[in-house]
């Protein structure tokens, strides 16, 4: 009897400590949410896209391309369709997180703050989280861009509103290009939304080098993969030359939680193909995450 007891505890403590450990390696995994922008599904109405994102899985989208029946944020949009447009979205089953910004610097600062403002008070009326804007190409225009990006800033963290760059050439190209423009506009309201697959099209350079410099201010992720410089990016995960698990690995090293969002996949004849890339996408970007 003794014998049985003391192997008893033995085998109970051995299966404790194995449950705590494994208990332990599932907390350190990563949940990262992860959900869709409208890119893929211009060809259709937004409408479309809303049904579509939803069917691929999704919880969460983001206004990122706008068509002439949609200017979502933009300075155009009037009070009815931003109601309009709220609804819609809450009708779908999704929740939009996100706001592409759209800024002009060929034109006096005062009247480009005067633009820059009412997309951040357009968000506002959407309960954004986030509005994401590209930076400049012409060398010309950086100036003008920093203080705009400046002013728009603070004018979103008063209304809770977090303003992100992405990579996207020129003034946020490759690392150094954006540690330059976020020392320019010197806010801490401005952050970074990290393209892997942008870095590649843009720089041709190693996106997970690049990282490394800026992975501290990065507070989200936008999902696309790449072939090269200039390349489709409209391509399912895996087909190209982004390396997830290394940028991932480069992000959650330095204390990243999310979210990320799919911006690519194949475009299809249809909208329902269209959704089953999306769909596949989602599914790669999980699966990587389930191994960190």
């Amino acid at each position: 009897m003794m014998t049985s007891r003391r192997e008893f505890l033995q085998h109970t403590i051995a299966g404790g400590i194995a449950a705590s450990l494994t208990t332990s390696m599932r907390a350190t995994s990563v949940r990262w949410p992860i959900g869709c922008f409208n890119r893929p599904w211009t060809t259709w109405s937004f409408d479309e896209a809303l049904k579509q994102i939803k069917a691929a899985g999704y919880q969460t989208t983001g206004l990122l391309t706008r068509t002439g029946d949609e200017p979502f944020i933009g300075a155009d949009a009037t009070p009815e369709y931003l109601a309009r447009l709220k609804q819609r979205i809450a009708d779908s089953g999704l929740k939009a997180i996100m706001g592409a910004l759209r800024s002009r610097h060929s034109i006096p600062l005062d009247d480009s703050i005067k633009e820059v403002r009412k997309q951040v008070e357009n968000a506002d009326a959407l309960a954004l989280a986030y509005l994401l804007t590209f930076g400049v190409e012409k060398p010309e225009e950086y100036d003008h861009y920093n203080k705009v990006m400046r002013d728009a800033a603070a004018y979103a963290q008063e209304r809770r509103i977090k303003l992100v760059v992405k990579p996207h050439g020129g003034s946020s190209g490759a690392s150094d290009a954006i540690v330059a423009v976020m020392k320019a506009v010197r806010h801490p309201n401005f952050k970074i939304w990290y393209d892997a697959g942008n870095i590649i099209y843009y720089t041709g350079k190693d996106p997970i080098e690049e990282l490394k410099p800026i992975a501290r201010h990065v507070t989200g992720f936008c999902a696309k993969d790449c072939g090269g410089v200039k390349d489709d990016v409209m391509i399912q995960f895996g087909a190209g030359k982004v390396n997830f698990a290394g940028v991932f690995g480069t992000l959650k090293g330095a204390g990243f939680d999310g979210p990320i969002m799919v911006e690519c996949c194949k475009v299809g004849t249809t909208a329902e193909e269209t959704m089953a890339n999306a769909r596949a996408n989602r599914t790669f970007l999980e699966n990587v995450l389930e191994t960190m």
